[in-house]
């Protein structure tokens, strides 16, 4: 609303600054920030007052005796005011990648407050049906893939030369056009075609094909993304933590993608018009450290699946837009240690259970509660199972925990961003 506004008015002294990115990423930022602290307070007193608070929380017991119960939940609605909130405000909103944005922040708000309002108010800890959850994620993939292969002005340039005659800045863009290519670690030229994978079906259909697979990509990012999110909420501070790192990140490859400069240098592929999710990037960390104010130990507000789902499918669809989604499971590579260390758990426990054997990986996952957990606790809950990993049995605070986690992610979000410059 702003950005239109100060556009129109453009003779008002200062009226340009907010049509400048970094000025509108900033304000957007701070924003998020005092939002999510100002509505987080009123809100974790309201959620109170009305004692309202997550019951799963309530039945963990914690070996260090930090008391979880009567924390409330639902705290993403406060992470999703502060994202909306200075986007609408400071957002360019006829731009297609903010509105996917927009579009992903409320289908899969929406989708985590349902499963939180079954689990609060019907006292049912299953929560949302698995399949509706999946279905949800479904649609918001073939909702962005079919965007980005259908919307006109959903293009890109796969080369951009930069340089300078008298002192004149001459940009030279290889055509605009809709791909299926991919940025993609490592590699000299650091781009890969999706549709080459289908040269088999001749060079018509594999094009096809090559955006059939990119959006059936897209929709497994944005469910892999958003389960890994939310697996990864379970201590204090952890996801908010850990997303606000990643989202930092992704500030970086935005303002790359969406600058010829930049893409120049790092000799990625040029996305008119992704510049505007620094923007919606900016609100989005901004909110999530806001959060983290009533979050950090010992947290004061949970953030739900209302918060989890949304925060993983905002990061799984901007690394989409960006072409980027290759470079997840480095960026987001404790959401996949978390995804991964389940699925193991689950499946050997399946196994086992086939053979007459109870056998765990892990004395708990997601693999974070495997820290905090002594072999003697599992024993006396499962006195029959065997543990393959039993690693130390020094149990971690979750303070550290999550601290470790974070740093880990620091370093992967630096290496990330480093894997364009590796060759």
């Amino acid at each position: 609303m702003f950005y239109y506004l100060f556009t129109y008015f453009n003779q008002i002294p200062g009226a340009r600054l907010v049509t400048y990115i970094s000025f509108r990423a900033i304000v957007a930022a701070g924003l998020a920030f005092l939002i999510s602290m100002w509505f987080g307070k009123h809100f974790i007193a309201f959620m109170r007052r009305k004692n309202i608070s997550e019951e799963q929380r309530d039945a963990k017991v914690d070996p260090f005796g930090v008391q979880k119960k009567g924390v409330p939940t639902m705290g993403g609605l406060i992470i999703i005011a502060g994202i909306l909130v200075p986007c609408l405000l400071l957002g360019k909103l006829t731009n297609v990648y903010m509105m996917l944005m927009l579009i992903t922040t409320l289908l899969l708000g929406l989708l985590g407050f349902a499963d939180d309002y079954i689990k609060t108010f019907r006292h049912n800890k299953a929560g949302l049906n698995g399949w509706v959850k999946i279905a949800g994620q479904i649609t918001l993939g073939l909702i962005v893939g079919l965007t980005l292969r259908y919307f006109p002005a959903a293009t890109m340039n796969e080369t951009v030369r930069t340089t300078y005659v008298n002192s004149e800045r001459i940009i030279e863009k290889s055509p605009e056009v809709k791909s299926t290519r991919t940025t993609i670690p490592f590699v000299k030229n650091h781009n890969a075609n999706y549709a080459d994978l289908f040269d088999f079906l001749g060079e018509e259909n594999k094009y096809r094909a090559g955006w059939i697979f990119f959006v059936m990509l897209t929709v497994l990012v944005v469910a892999a993304v958003s389960n890994g999110a939310n697996l990864n909420d379970g201590m204090d501070g952890m996801c908010a933590g850990n997303s606000a790192i990643i989202g930092i990140a992704l500030i970086a490859l935005a303002y790359t993608s969406g600058s010829t400069i930049w893409a120049d240098y790092f000799d990625v592929m040029y996305i008119p018009g992704s510049e505007e999710l620094v923007v919606f990037l900016g609100a989005f960390v901004g909110a999530l450290v806001g959060f983290l104010w009533w979050n950090g130990f010992p947290a004061q507000v949970f953030m739900g699946d209302t918060g989890s789902l949304t925060i993983g499918g905002i990061i799984g669809v901007c690394a989409v837009i960006m072409h980027k989604e290759l470079l997840l499971p480095i960026l987001c590579g404790v959401f996949l240690m978390e995804s991964v260390s389940v699925i193991i758990q689950t499946q050997v426990f399946k196994w086992g259970k086939k053979h007459g054997k109870h056998i765990r990986v892990w004395k708990r996952t997601p693999i974070h509660d495997h820290f905090r957990i002594s072999i003697e606790q599992v024993l006396k809950n499962d006195p029959t199972c065997s543990i393959r990993f039993k690693g130390s049995n020094e149990l971690h605070h979750e303070q550290k925990i999550v601290l470790r986690f974070c740093i880990i992610t620091i370093l992967l979000a630096a290496f990330t961003i480093l894997t364009l410059k590796i060759r």
